[in-house]
């Protein structure tokens, strides 16, 4: 399974989101520290979740960096995390 589809089953797993984009953006990265041939190394995801709710941006990226554990400690190089409650500006 593609690291980007880990990441999405997971996410969905853990937060049940309203919405949920995952985006492999290792192609912008080549050269970089952490890039691989073949990518799967740099990630943004974009998730909107009742779960966040009255949660700080740093409890949020916490939650969802303990759900991602094992991808963060192999082949994730990076993820960046935009993280909102239902309702929230942006979302």
């Amino acid at each position: 399974m593609a690291m980007k589809d880990t990441i999405s089953n997971k996410l969905q797993e853990a937060f049940t989101p309203e919405s949920l984009q995952v985006v492999d953006e290792s192609h912008l990265h080549e050269g970089h520290a952490g890039h691989r041939p073949g990518g799967e190394t740099h990630f943004r995801v974009y998730i909107v979740s009742a779960a966040f709710k009255g949660k700080s941006r740093v409890d949020r990226h916490r939650m969802i960096n303990s759900a991602l554990a094992a991808e963060l400690s192999g082949g994730v190089h990076a993820l960046a995390i935009n993280a909102q409650a239902p309702g929230e500006g942006g979302s």
